[in-house]
């Protein structure tokens, strides 16, 4: 059952929400009580997606989900990673940015990691916002699974890295907000590229099992997370 929006908790935007993931998380999240603003370069494209995932779900421009937020979650595709957070830089000053994005390209034998000259996608996103505290989580997170209105829990736990533990007991937090899900501290921004790159493992898991697997970490007490 969905939770009201709850007024103590920030409004996230989620800036290329308009994908599976973006509206996954959004659907999740707004069930756990959380206001969210699906952002688009094109408001109308960004009010229909957001149509149907629930009463505290919003669409708008990128810029204006930004700007009604307190955290922002980067959820585009990574050809575009870069011009868009250059674009978007000092509207997301002073704001936690939480980037989900994974450097992955595909070829005849399935999913593998690219390089990035930065170390990870959120290395790059922090050093294109260099006003922003950066964070890295919901990577390994099925969109199948986070639209599927038959999985009442997300059986997962959500890696969570970051340098400022304030913002990375923020995000942890938001992940808990998900039916099921766990938010895990799992190390430094400077670690975030084999995080990134393990979600190419996970698509071959699900391709090879038919499966939309995540990640449970073990021997972590639910009081920790």
């Amino acid at each position: 059952m969905s939770q009201p929006p709850d007024q103590d908790v920030p409004v996230v935007a989620i800036v290329g929400g308009t994908g599976a993931l973006g509206r996954g998380l959004a659907k999740r999240l707004a069930a756990g009580g959380v206001r969210v603003v699906l952002g688009s370069r094109d408001a109308e494209r960004a009010a229909d997606a957001a149509a149907g995932l629930g009463p505290g779900v919003a669409g708008a421009t990128n810029e204006d989900s930004v700007a009604a937020a307190g955290i922002v979650v980067i959820a585009v595709p990574w050809e575009g990673h870069r011009e868009t957070l250059a674009s978007l830089a000092g509207a997301l000053a002073g704001k936690v940015v939480v980037d989900c994005v994974n450097p992955l390209a595909f070829d005849r034998h399935g999913p593998y990691a690219q390089s990035v000259a930065e170390g990870s996608a959120a290395m790059q996103a922090r050093n294109l916002l260099p006003a922003s505290t950066v964070v890295a989580a919901f990577h390994h997170l099925s969109a199948v699974t986070l639209l599927d209105d038959a999985v009442d829990s997300v059986d997962a736990d959500v890696l969570v890295l970051g340098d400022d533990r304030a913002a990375t007991d923020l995000v942890q937090s938001l992940a808990s907000r998900i039916a099921g899900c766990r938010g895990i501290y799992a190390g430094r921004l400077r670690n975030a590229g084999q995080v990134e790159a393990l979600t190419a493992n996970l698509i071959a898991i699900n391709r090879r099992y038919s499966a939309h697997a995540g990640l449970r970490v073990t021997d972590v007490c639910s009081r920790w997370g």
